[in-house]
């Protein structure tokens, strides 16, 4: 066994989750260096385990304990790289806290991720999910990253390309069974940097003229703080239900019988409706279903209201699910991972 490697057994997992809920671990592992990553996964035994790769566990919900082996990773560092003539380079290892590293870079005067500030978790989770908000998604940010592959024991390089971003979506997702764990990720910031201010809540929120990216990031910090609850005192997973996305018929369909529905207009002539506003509309703002709640400032957001279960947080999405069907005719994904 490697020297430095520690595996504890039987570990509580509810400090490592933001909603909360407490399963256990059979077997546990925090990786500070891709070589204690690269020693685990090289023993038979414990490659074999079934494996849960955690990073600041604020998308998931917890079902019931992991009969395997958590890898929490937790490696550290972040470092600005020269770039081209059109961006600076910035590069961060998979267990950075993402808001950290967001404020950090505008820290060292660099604008083009403040529009995703105060999104929990780390930095691994933001190409797996292709994390956005206020009209800005990681993928337009995103340069490459690097990530180890437990089939070869080798460590592989993606592009934006090799990546296939999605609506919250990614290569990670689309092949689960490849296993590639995340350890850096490279982001271009542009030089010629732009305030995006395509979402009329935020341009509303920001006072300036002609704002600075710190400006906008405090806007964005302001706008989640009165909308969403802090994990640290009500647990959560921050939105739990993807925007569902339909045709421009169904939509209009829906508009003649739903005048007030939200909706955005996308690229490719589909339209985007507000999950929130579905879930809303069905009554469901701050009700409870046992342990587990819809937030009552937010519907998007579930919350644990005190020592709810996993099976808690299944049944209050289900329910939630079968409403906005039945009334809309609209399927809802979540989009926390259910491990």
């Amino acid at each position: 066994m490697h020297s430095e490697l520690v595996i504890s057994n039987d570990i509580s997992l509810r400090a490592l989750n933001t909603f909360g809920i407490d399963a256990r671990a059979r077997h546990y592992a925090r990786i500070t260096t891709t070589a204690q990553l690269a020693a685990i996964l090289a023993d038979p035994a414990l490659a074999a385990l079934p494996r849960l790769v955690l990073g600041g566990g604020s998308n998931l919900v917890l079902t019931g304990d992991f009969a395997g082996l958590v890898l929490h990773l937790a490696t550290q560092g972040r470092e600005v790289l020269p770039g081209d003539g059109e961006h600076v380079l910035v590069r961060a290892q998979a267990g950075e806290n993402w808001h950290a590293f967001v404020q950090w870079t505008l820290d060292q005067g660099l604008g083009g991720l403040e529009n995703l500030s105060l999104i929990p978790g780390t930095l691994g989770a933001a190409p797996i999910q292709n994390i956005g908000a206020y009209g800005l998604e990681t993928k337009d940010v995103f340069h490459s990253l690097t990530a180890f592959d437990p089939l070869s024991g080798a460590t592989v390089t993606l592009d934006r390309a090799a990546c296939r971003f999605g609506y919250r979506d990614s290569i990670f997702k689309q092949q689960p069974e490849r296993g590639l764990i995340v350890l850096d990720v490279t982001f271009a910031l542009p030089r010629a940097w732009q305030p995006n201010l395509r979402y009329t809540e935020l341009a509303n929120e920001v006072k300036s003229e002609q704002p600075t990216p710190r400006e906008i990031a405090d806007a964005v910090i302001a706008i989640r703080r009165r909308k969403l609850p802090d994990p640290a005192v009500i647990g959560n997973a921050g939105s739990f239900f993807k925007n569902p996305v339909v045709p421009a018929e169904q939509c209009a369909a829906l508009l003649a019988r739903f005048p007030a529905l939200v909706h955005h207009r996308q690229e490719d002539g589909t339209e985007k409706l507000a999950a929130g506003w579905l879930i809303d509309q069905c009554g469901w703002k701050g009700r409870s279903l046992g342990a587990a709640g819809v937030y009552p400032k937010q519907a998007l957001v579930l919350v644990n209201n005190g020592g709810a279960t996993g099976a808690d947080v299944v049944a209050l999405a289900r329910a939630i699910q079968a409403d906005v069907r039945e009334k809309y005719g609209v399927g809802l994904e979540a989009e926390p991972v259910f491990v």
